[in-house]
């Protein structure tokens, strides 16, 4: 599977775009992979407890599936900022990042299951807990060493998470697991319009 072509996009929400900066400034440094999701969360968590609007556009749930609108994707595809939206009832299927993530909760309820990542292929995944993500709270959804999960809304009103991915996570493949016998499919998340 191959990678789509990179669209650079600036996000207009003033906030989010400072928290951009500071992103990539994070990234510049060099910094291991859990110190920057480390430092990721603490700034995400900061913004989201600041507030900030989102576009009315960027929050619309789709009736059929889950969706990704793009905020901000970097010119060199070194990160990216979706707003995730999860109708009532909507899911995602087991998967992976192939990078790492920090996912902060904008709005609603989000219900994450963690699986141990696979050493082997076909082999059924081991699931290793369940968390509930509400308003505010910021975690470390993925490093490229730990990154399989499924993720679903947990309330009665839409879930919109703020999702922060270290690659341009609209055009990036990716897995998807069947946990009963640990088959994979590769897909990508492409960006919402």
């Amino acid at each position: 599977m191959t990678q789509q072509q990179i669209v650079p996009v600036e996000t207009d929400v003033p906030e989010l775009a400072a928290f951009a900066g500071r992103v990539a400034g994070l990234i510049a440094q060099g910094l291991d992979e859990r110190a920057l999701t480390a430092a990721v969360r603490d700034d995400l968590e900061a913004t989201l407890a600041a507030g900030f609007a989102l576009p009315a556009a960027k929050t619309l749930p789709d009736p059929d599936r889950y969706v990704m609108y793009p905020l901000h994707v970097a010119a060199d595809g070194s990160f990216s900022i979706a707003s995730a939206v999860w109708d009532v009832g909507q899911g995602t299927p087991v998967h992976g990042h192939e990078t790492w993530g920090v996912v902060g909760i904008h709005s609603g309820t989000e219900v994450e299951t963690r699986f141990a990542k696979p050493a082997a292929p076909g082999v059924p995944l081991v699931e290793e807990g369940t968390d509930e993500w509400t308003a505010g709270q910021v975690t470390v959804c993925c490093t490229t060493d730990d990154d399989v999960h499924q993720v679903r809304c947990g309330g009665d009103v839409p879930v919109v998470g703020i999702h922060v991915y270290g690659a341009d996570i609209g055009t990036l493949p990716r897995r998807s697991y069947d946990p009963e016998t640990g088959a994979v499919h590769w897909f990508t998340s492409t960006w919402a319009r």
